[in-house]
């Protein structure tokens, strides 16, 4: 057993998000997050709104929201609730074929990254890109996207961006040297111009 709202308050201001940011990106008003991080279910609308913020909310934080939703469920879940209609059915595990596709999809991808990669230095050292001084780095979301920051640098440089990249999304950035965290490196697509040094963590 573990402690829900300790836990997700601790994963939020260990990243740096403040309540309005973590509204502005989960839809979830600033009070009802307050009430998932102090345990207070009772100000809730209902179970089924409960279940799906706290499964929402979990995961833009990067954590397991099965996990919490289970651990709400076996804790505060109890008669008065029982009129509600019922939690969504959680998802089932995928099967061994849809396992052996996505890693497929993931080796592809980052197959594409490097073939891309060499292109560009390729490119730059045979003179077709000008000078590696005009750098740019290119994040594209994929797949189910993820949530990304990009600092100057390095880990500890300017914030340059920070949010969830979707499906499609494409955020550039001129400069030579980038710090780039992903929650989930499948979800982001990372090319960039010869010249351009990318840190991950």
């Amino acid at each position: 057993m573990f402690e829900i709202g300790y836990s997700l308050k601790a994963a939020r201001e260990r990243q740096g998000i403040g309540l309005p940011e973590a509204e502005l990106a989960t839809k979830i008003r600033a009070k009802y997050i307050r009430a998932l991080e102090e345990e207070d279910f009772a100000t809730l609308p209902a179970d089924t709104y409960a279940r799906g913020f706290l499964r929402s909310y979990a995961e833009y934080l990067g954590l397991d929201g099965e996990i919490y939703v289970d651990e709400y469920a076996s804790r505060f879940h109890n008669n008065e609730w029982e009129d509600e209609p019922a939690a969504p059915r959680r998802r089932p595990r995928p099967t061994r074929r849809e396992r052996t596709i996505e890693r497929r999809a993931v080796v592809l991808a980052l197959a594409v990254i490097a073939v891309l990669a060499a292109l560009t230095v390729g490119a730059w050292m045979y003179g077709n890109v000008p000078s590696p001084t005009s750098g740019r780095l290119v994040l594209r979301g994929v797949g189910t996207g993820t949530f990304v920051a990009v600092r100057d640098s390095s880990r500890t440089g300017q914030l340059l961006f920070r949010g969830k990249l979707t499906r499609g999304r494409v955020e550039q950035f001129p400069g030579t040297t980038f710090y780039v965290h992903s929650r989930r490196p499948s979800g982001v697509r990372i090319t960039h111009t010869a010249g351009v040094t990318v840190l991950g963590g």
